[in-house]
């Protein structure tokens, strides 16, 4: 088989800037998600100084300071990280699609990288477990999902 050419993103932070976005809903969780960000960012070659945390309420501020942020061109990605647990009304379902559809416009209109590590679970024992036990941790993933995809767009 011919050879093809393969552009992948290697896993170097180093010099990247990054702001992360976490909501203060849930935040019990969220800190979880916040701390798996920095150190999978910092472990791969992140300065502290080069990550910019942005505390807001819930997930659906988040587009919109993920907007302000990536006009502002200061920085390389950013990973959004928050809790949105299932109640018994349906506010779950709007707050959850309208993060992600804004966040994905966001990155979209700016070709920014943006790590989505927005949970979305039925209780809170699924959120525990995917913010550090079980399941892995998400704010790790989205962090690492970012970080790929800045360094395969510096190769386009």
């Amino acid at each position: 088989m011919a050879h093809i050419k393969t552009i992948e993103g290697q896993l170097d932070a180093k010099g990247l800037k990054v702001a992360i976005v976490a909501s203060r809903f849930n935040d019990f969780i969220v800190d979880r998600l916040v701390g798996g960000a920095v150190d999978a960012l910092t472990r791969h070659g992140a300065s502290r100084e080069d990550l910019t945390l942005v505390r807001i309420p819930g997930a659906f501020e988040m587009p919109l300071v993920a907007q302000k942020l990536a006009a502002s061109k200061k920085f390389d990605g950013i990973v959004c990280v928050g809790a949105v647990i299932r109640g018994a009304t349906p506010h779950f379902d709007f707050v959850a699609n309208e993060c992600a559809k804004g966040l994905a416009q966001v990155s979209m209109e700016h070709g920014i990288p943006l790590g989505f590590g927005v949970l979305t679970t039925d209780n809170l024992e699924q959120a525990i477990e995917r913010a550090g036990s079980k399941a892995g941790n998400k704010g790790v993933d989205a962090a690492m999902a970012m970080l790929e995809t800045a360094r395969v767009l510096a190769q386009l």
